[in-house]
Order: C-alpha cells, then structure tokens, then sequence
C-alpha cells in the first residue's frame, strides 16, 4: 500500500517558471527551436572576485560546518552593502545567511504566522508565497496591483487589511516586482510603514532586483523609522552577481529576529556552505564593477524587448521601470482569439509553429490578476530577443493554429473577456 501524502504536500505545485523551462528542454531536445524566455536567470557568468573566492576557499579546504547564522565576513559584508547601497542602518549582528532568498519566505512564515493568522500579499505574486503561507495555515488576503498605476503597491489597500482582517499578522512585499517590472515608491512605504508602525504585524521586504531600477532609484522599507524591529528584508546573488546556481542569500532584521531565523535554519538547513559565503562576500565587496557593468547590459535588453513587443498590435508594456522582464497586457489579443493568457503563453512554445518556438510565461501564474498579461524573460541574445518578437507577431495572426491548439488543450480557452 501506497503512504499517502499530507493534505498540503498534495497540493503544492512546482514553479510554473520551472514547469515550462521543463517543457521548453523536452522540446529541444526533440529537435525544435525554442527561444527560452521564462525563466528568470541570468545569461551572465558569474562575476570574477566571486569565482576566484570559491576557488581559493576550495583549495583552502573551507568545506566544513558554519555557523548557522552566516560566517561573520559573509554577514559583515551583506551589513555594509544595505547600509551603502540602501541607508539601512544595520550591523553584524543584523544579517542572517541563507541558500538564496526564497528560503526566508518559509522562515518568516515560521517565525510569525500562526494558523488562522491573516496575511496581505500583493497580486501578481511570486509563486512560493502561497505555499509558503499555506505552510503555517495563514490566511491568504490579496491585493490586485494594477497597470494604471504603475504596478505599485497602494498604501489605502494595507489600511484596508488592518481594518478589515480579522487577525492581520504579516504582509509581503516585493519592490521591484516579479513580474510585473513595478516600483514601489519612498511615499508609498513611508505611508505603508506609518500603518504598521507599533502593530504586531510583520513585513516581508523581498528585494531580489534592488540592483535593477531602471528610472529612479531602489527604496526599502527598513530605512523607514523604526522599521527594522517589525520587517525583514531579503536580497540574493542570483540577479545583480549572476550566482543563481551557487544558491546563496541574506536577509536582514533587528537582532532578535536575526536569531530566531537562525534558530529556524539550524532546525532545517544547518548552515550555507562557508565556500558560497566567502564568494558571496567577494562579489559584495569586489565587484561592483562587474555588476554595474552586468546591470547596464540587462537595461538595454529590457529595452530592446519591450520596444519590440510594443510594436505588435494588441500588446501594452510600460516603460521598464526595474527587472529583467517584460510584462505586456495582451488582454486584447487574448479575447480576439479566445484563449486565456496562460494558454496562449503555452501556445506561442508548443502549436504556433512545428519547427520553433518562444517560452514564456502567463499572467495568471503569478495569481488571478495576472490574467490578461504574459512575462518574458530578457536572459537571451539581443538577436533572439528580437527573434521572439517577430515570431510572437506572426503566431498571434494564425487563427487557425489557434483554434487548432485550443480544441486539442480545451483547458485554455477563455471563458469570459479580460477586462480592457
């Protein structure tokens, strides 16, 4: 007899990102031209001080236990670059080390939701959140993120929150926004921060891209006053150094928080390995150079795709604002021909065209008000970049591959109209 599953493993789903990056390497590797642009990964090597680092610590034999904090120079490091690059006011003792930033969504659920407790996340939304709440048996509350206003969190839907849930206990936030490109102005957190201030309520700052504001600069709430006694901010390396496979982040917090997440990690993960760490502290105290340098090039190819996917008729990106990632309203092209947005996505990767194809993403994998709206990734060549957006021009004419692809995947079909 088969053990069966928890009723909450039975519900998880993969990372859509994943699951069609799965899709996408069967499909080349049956022959089929696909140009990937779902995943968000960097098509940079990792940057140079970085590499030499976790060679020298191998040769050095670093490869043992650590501290489940974090090594004091890893935490040193990440201390300084937030009180540099963002004016937070940390310390040390204020940096926790973990295996990328995704892992602090489970850690901040642990440490502050309890079932039944009520959490705001803003829609569209990374994936994990969910699960992540679900985990702790926290009560999802969201709030739509809209196109007319730039995509920003607004400060009167947490006031709504904390009027209206019955135990409002946590909030995530994450500026720049995955995936929509948006930005969270310095009026809008301080406004949010003034809401919360005092109240048990917890913020989950999630800032992956704060190296990737394209117009402006990367505000976070923790420089807000008194703020780093309620909030945790978290940043990783897979973005602004390119060491996505390296699986190294931080977050940052008052001490007391520090320390129950250490606690946490060393209940589950132990320690990240010390030879990712001192490469991590390379890279943030080397090479800035590199960085800049790897952030101009991610500008030009925001650029290049959103241009290009501004030509077509019925698509609507905004100015990039941050992010490597274009997020076009097709709500138009979609109701034309009758397809939901994530079945067009897979449309565009498996039925317009036998010999190539373009992966990416459907707005309603980030959550239903995503829907109406696709995610590309800018990680290819300039030249596939553009590519892509010829071949996304034809295949949304052939109504007949459409129709086609629809009667074979009756899943995708529209029911009701995306709202213009």
């Amino acid at each position: 007899m088969a053990v069966s599953f928890s009723q909450f493993a039975g519900g998880v789903r993969d990372e859509t990102a994943f699951a069609v990056l799965a899709i996408a390497k069967r499909l080349k590797a049956a022959g089929k031209r696909v140009i990937e642009l779902e995943i968000g990964d960097s098509p940079f090597p990792s940057t140079p001080a970085a590499k030499q680092a976790g060679h020298d610590a191998i040769a050095a034999d670093q490869s043992h236990y650590a501290p489940s904090l974090g090594i004091p120079q890893m935490r040193a490091a990440g201390a300084e670059y937030v009180r540099k690059e963002h004016g937070i006011d940390a310390q040390t003792e204020n940096v926790v080390v973990g295996p990328g930033a995704k892992v602090f969504e489970l850690i901040f659920c642990e440490a502050f939701v309890d079932p039944g407790d009520d959490v705001l996340i803003f829609s569209p939304y990374f994936p994990t959140y969910i699960p992540n709440i679900q985990r702790r048996g926290g009560r999802i509350w969201t709030s739509d993120l809209k196109q007319s206003n730039e995509f920003r969190p607004e400060p009167a839907e947490v006031e709504r929150f904390l009027k209206t849930a019955p135990r409002p206990k946590a909030i995530f936030l994450n500026s720049p926004h995955n995936p929509t490109g948006g930005v969270a102005a310095e009026s809008d957190l301080k406004a949010i921060a003034d809401l919360i201030r005092g109240r048990d309520v917890a913020v989950l700052s999630d800032e992956p891209y704060d190296q990737m504001v394209w117009q402006g600069r990367h505000h976070s709430i923790l420089a807000q006053p008194g703020m780093m006694e309620q909030c945790v901010a978290a940043y990783t390396f897979s973005k602004s150094y390119s060491m996505s496979g390296w699986r190294i982040g931080f977050a940052v917090s008052a001490q007391p928080i520090v320390e129950q997440f250490g606690r946490l990690l060393n209940t589950s993960l132990s320690c990240v390995s010390p030879i990712v760490q001192l490469a991590a502290a390379a890279a943030l105290t080397h090479d800035h150079a590199a960085r800049t340098e790897q952030m101009g090039a991610f500008r030009g190819k925001v650029q290049t795709l959103i241009a290009g996917l501004n030509t077509i008729p019925g698509f609507r990106c905004l100015e990039p604002k941050s992010t490597f990632y274009a997020f076009p309203n097709v709500a138009e092209v979609c109701n034309r021909l009758e397809i939901t947005s994530h079945g067009l996505a897979l449309y565009l990767l498996e039925g317009a065209d036998d010999a190539m194809g373009v992966a990416c993403l459907g707005g309603e994998c980030f959550g239903p008000a995503g829907g109406g709206f696709l995610r590309f990734s800018c990680a290819e060549p300039d030249d596939q970049l553009r590519a892509a957006v010829e071949f996304v021009r034809k295949a949304i004419t052939q109504k007949e591959r459409v129709a086609k692809y629809l009667a074979a995947h009756p899943q995708h079909k529209l029911a009701s109209a995306y709202s213009l």
